[in-house]
């Protein structure tokens, strides 16, 4: 057996249980071999085919690998796991510059909003039957998207971006199928498609986005579909130019059953202007949240694509919630309506403060990247130096292992919260922990 933890189960899907829950719980540790299929049939007394069976559902599930005749381990990031795993405990006293959130400064007061929604459904309650999608929010949604040059579609509301990624991702693919994900790209992304028994290629990313040579060879290695962040992408700050959206587009029109995933990760926190890719392929999916422009508790995203995965993802969502509380489609709503959040002003900001740091990074000789939103991404040599290293000198910050699969190390810093005053140290303390280690001599 694996150590001291013994795997139970007589039918293939205990025998999958029990490793998955070994694997969650840490008694089962990235990259260690499981039993060969005969020796641990004759063990729990079963057939070999009952075996392989497990195995194989371990494997749809992003849990393990196998390598031909070197047998089958644990993977190295079991979906199991999580990216969340590798966030860095803040001590007291230490600036925390790892969170990805917005400023709650930023955001808009919510209960008045809410007191109206909420008086709103006691006068015209929501019932069994009743749309899912609140009309006026559906109106403003797709006004906004006509501005954007988003092609015509039917739209959901789904609850946030990754809730529309996981719904179109099932919606379209099989286990064992391919995406290709952005790399460095959002660790909850990249949590997700293993998890839904799917493969992950990546494609490298600057600062304009997917570099489209990348995304080529993964398209002709067999991906079946592409997801891209148009803008703010989280860790980079990447946002798509006009020249990259052109060279993506032509790519992707000669893979026209490519199913794209376009993800508007800067809406209404980003001044850069969003160039599309929607459309370009038969099947396409656009999807814009609230939750970094007014508020990462309000669990809505709005959801356009072609008809046939719009559907889909309808049927599957009524098959499940039914729908996204129409109270808070009504207090949204009035969030847009009210003008609660001044984009221009919100994006300046982040900006600024963006802006800042790197220009103090640069100036020490330190390379970063970041050219729209929260965060700013700085190539480190050793990430669990650095990471040491700042938090000894008081900041906390992200880990590029929670973001990445074959890209360099690097460290993320969201900046959404940080002080003129806070800029300088912390450059300071950068350029610090990226220097050479102290010798220490003793005499």
């Amino acid at each position: 057996m694996l150590g001291e933890y013994p795997i139970s189960g007589q039918r293939a899907v205990d025998i999958a249980a029990s490793v998955e829950s070994a694997v969650g719980d840490g008694k089962l540790e990235p990259g260690q071999l499981l039993p060969p299929m005969r020796q641990l049939a004759t063990e729990l007394g079963v057939n070999p085919n009952t075996v392989a069976a497990a195995y194989r559902i371990l494997r749809e599930r992003g849990v393990i690998e196998t390598a031909g005749r070197r047998g089958s381990r644990v993977r190295s990031a079991p979906a199991t796991t999580g990216r969340d795993d590798r966030r860095v405990d803040v001590p007291e006293g230490v600036r925390d510059v790892s969170s990805g959130n917005p400023d709650p400064a930023l955001l808009p007061p919510l209960a008045a909003v809410f007191t109206a929604a909420a008086a709103q459904g006691d006068a015209e309650p929501v019932l069994y039957g009743d749309a899912a999608v609140e009309p006026e929010l559906a109106r403003l949604a797709r006004a906004a998207l006509d501005a954007d040059g988003v092609p015509e579609g039917p739209s959901a509301v789904v609850s946030g971006s990754l809730d529309a990624i996981e719904r179109v991702l099932t919606a379209h693919l099989k286990p064992g199928d391919t995406v290709a994900v952005e790399d460095p790209g959002w660790g909850s992304t990249l949590d997700l498609v293993p998890a839904l028994g799917l493969r992950m290629v990546p494609v490298r990313v600057d600062d304009e986005g997917p570099l489209p040579d990348d995304v080529r060879d993964a398209l002709a290695a067999g991906a079946r579909a592409l997801i891209v962040t148009g803008r703010a992408q989280n860790p980079t700050g990447a946002a798509v130019g006009a020249a990259r959206a052109r060279a993506l587009r032509s790519v992707l029109r000669a893979h026209p059953a490519t199913l794209l995933i376009e993800d508007d990760h800067g809406h209404g926190i980003v001044a850069v202007p969003l160039h599309t890719l929607a459309g370009t392929t038969r099947h396409w999916a656009f999807v814009r949240s609230v939750a970094k422009g007014y508020g990462p508790d309000l669990r809505l995203a709005v959801l356009t694509g072609d008809t046939v995965t719009v559907d889909r993802v309808r049927g599957r969502q009524r098959l499940g919630p039914g729908w996204v509380s129409r109270i808070l489609q009504r207090a949204v709503v009035r969030l847009w309506t009210e003008g609660a959040v001044d984009v221009g002003a919100v994006a300046a900001a982040y900006d600024t403060r963006r802006a800042a740091l790197i220009d103090a990074l640069a100036r020490r000789g330190v390379a970063a990247q970041g050219r729209s939103g929260l965060n700013v991404w700085v190539p480190v040599p050793d990430e669990t130096s650095v990471v040491a290293r700042l938090l000894h000198a008081g900041w906390a910050v992200a880990p590029g292992a929670r973001f990445r699969l074959g890209a360099p190390p690097g460290i993320r810093i969201t900046v959404s919260a940080l002080t003129v005053d806070e800029t300088e140290p912390l450059a300071d303390a950068i350029a610090a922990a990226l220097g050479p280690t102290p010798v220490r001599r003793y005499a």
